[in-house]
């Protein structure tokens, strides 16, 4: 999905010698009816912001601010907007290196002496992901409301992260890291002396007018903020609490789009950082490359239909946002939901919004019946760089699998194309080409990354299953809890389990040992951990990552 991305000269030239773009005539029309078949007009909807060189251009809003109170979504209403407040704190550092009174060089242990190993951490590998602590956020059993429900300093809640085992070293690997970004507002503290939150309002907030940009600490005072939404199986519910002092500035900001399109605007054309720290800024690191991302310092490039981008997304407790600027084109999309489990994936609806804008639009696809007689010479195993795919069609369904990964179901929409969903942006291409041989094309976000993948061989026999006994069955149903929230682990007919997430479907198990189980369709793997004699707890392993929950 990423690309590389032209430094900031370029970029400025780019977008100074750009033409009007003048938005497609039936834009509004089209963005208008995006937002209402993505929200509902009663539940937790979202506010979206266009501009074009700094103006802007649309502004749509859908659903309500406060359910209860029916209190509706307008263009003035404030939302949290999570980690796009990485990008400010991350401004406000460089304007400090700017001046001299740091540098990225420099190691932590310089501004903050008993953080241990700082001495081997720098200032850059805290903005750019890479400095190897561990992530507060990850903590198992940690992001819960007895925790996240109260006030913390920043050095208490630096002492939440400071004594756990660091999982890599300094500058080793890219991995994504909110305790990164709670030491980068504890430096600005050394460094300036004032909270973090008020060099953003100074530095940042106040020159350039940004009303609603502010540090979310003192929400209830606030009366255009949002209420925050989630989602359980009795359907919309008030979000989980949070101190904006837990996220602190990693993510505790809050504000309206259209602010954030003044703040965009004002970054991109050089307002805010000098250009020599505005290119290492937004600049891939070669640690994030080396791990398949394209992440600067709290931004991220990465291709939409085709057209280079820079930005950034958020999620917090009852709120998800994203944005999105075209430097070629001079234009910056934000959307915000005042939910964390919104109807619509917030990327989704910014993503289109965005194509739509620069008259790129992503195809729009109508189901077609499925065509197993002539799609069975094309199943099978086709090899792509990074790992196989395996397409299958099982029980009436054309099946997209990733070995050791995720399955997913591949509508027909016509020709060649199958659609991950129809309410989603990437698609399968399946034909034969020249040479009459079987060919793959993945469409992942509507951007082709790999190119054509060649057939390998017909689809691999299913893994025999493993017959674990009922009463060993029996002994894993129960409730756990997992840093990510309530999971539940419950019989589905004998001899069968399901496991289900809290706001997510249930999920059936297929046992491969006594303590061992593939999470079907997922990529996912289950394994159930006793001692003593009794059920502890499970650990979800997914994609090199591994979720504990503990027995409750």
């Amino acid at each position: 999905m990423s690309r590389s991305f032209l430094m900031s000269a370029a970029l400025a030239a780019l977008a100074s010698a750009a033409p009007s773009l003048a938005l497609p005539t039936d834009f509004k029309a089209k963005a208008d009816a995006l937002l209402a078949a993505s929200y509902s007009a009663d539940g937790p909807g979202a506010s979206v912001v266009v501009s074009e060189h700094g103006k802007i251009v649309y502004v749509g809003a859908r659903g309500m601010a406060d359910v209860a109170a029916k209190r509706p979504i307008t263009p003035d209403t404030v939302f949290r907007i999570g980690s796009i407040t990485k990008q400010f704190s991350a401004a406000v550092v460089l304007q400090l290196a700017a001046e001299g009174k740091l540098k990225l060089s420099d190691p932590l242990s310089k501004y903050l002496p008993t953080f241990p190993n700082g001495s081997a951490i720098t200032v850059e590998e805290l903005l750019n992901h890479s400095s190897g602590i561990q992530s507060y956020t990850g903590i198992p059993g940690w992001m819960t409301e007895a925790n996240t429900a109260r006030a913390y300093t920043t050095v208490q809640l630096v002492a939440v992260f400071k004594g756990l085992p660091a999982p890599d070293k300094p500058g080793a690997k890219w991995e994504y890291n909110n305790s990164g970004y709670i030491l980068v507002g504890a430096l600005i503290e050394a460094v300036t002396g004032k909270p973090w939150y008020q060099a953003v309002d100074e530095r940042i907030a106040r020159p350039l007018g940004l009303k609603t940009i502010r540090y979310g600490g003192d929400e209830a005072m606030i009366a255009a903020m949002a209420k925050g939404y989630s989602q359980d199986d009795s359907g919309v519910v008030p979000a989980k609490k949070i101190h904006m002092s837990v996220p602190a500035a990693a993510g505790a900001l809050v504000g309206t789009p259209a602010d954030l399109a003044k703040w965009g605007y004002a970054l991109h054309h050089g307002k805010v950082v000098p250009a020599p720290f505005y290119e290492q800024m937004i600049a891939p690191s070669a640690i994030s490359k080396a791990n398949g991302r394209s992440y600067g310092f709290g931004l991220e490039t990465e291709a939409v239909r085709g057209a280079q981008t820079i930005g950034h997304g958020g999620g917090i407790f009852g709120f998800s946002t994203g944005s999105v600027y075209f430097p070629a084109e001079d234009v910056f999309v934000a959307v915000y939901a005042n939910s964390d489990q919104p109807q619509t994936a917030v990327d989704a609806t910014t993503r289109r919004l965005a194509a739509m804008a620069i008259g790129k639009p992503y195809p729009t696809f109508t189901k077609h019946a499925l065509d197993a007689t002539a799609l069975a010479p094309l199943l099978g195993v086709y090899k792509f760089k990074a790992m196989n795919r395996i397409i299958t069609i099982e029980d009436g369904k054309l099946l997209y699998q990733r070995p050791e990964g995720a399955t997913s179901e591949l509508i027909p929409v016509g020709g060649d194309l199958y659609s991950f969903g129809l309410d989603t942006l990437g698609w399968v291409e399946l034909k034969r080409d020249a040479a009459d041989k079987p060919v793959m094309r993945v469409f992942p976000d509507g951007e082709d990354n790999d190119g054509p993948a060649a057939w390998t061989g017909p689809v691999p026999p299913p893994a025999m299953a493993f017959d674990v006994p009922t009463a060993t069955l029996k002994r894993y149903i129960g409730s756990y809890t997992s840093p990510m929230g309530p999971v539940k682990v419950a019989e589905a007919g004998a001899g069968k389990l399901i496991i289900q997430l809290a706001g997510q479907p249930a999920i059936p198990l297929r046992a491969t040992g006594v303590a061992d189980f593939d999470v079907e369709r997922v990529g996912a793997k289950v394994h159930f951990v006793e001692e003593n004699g009794k059920v502890v707890r499970l650990e979800i392993a997914q994609r090199g990552r591994t979720l504990p929950a503990t027995r409750d």
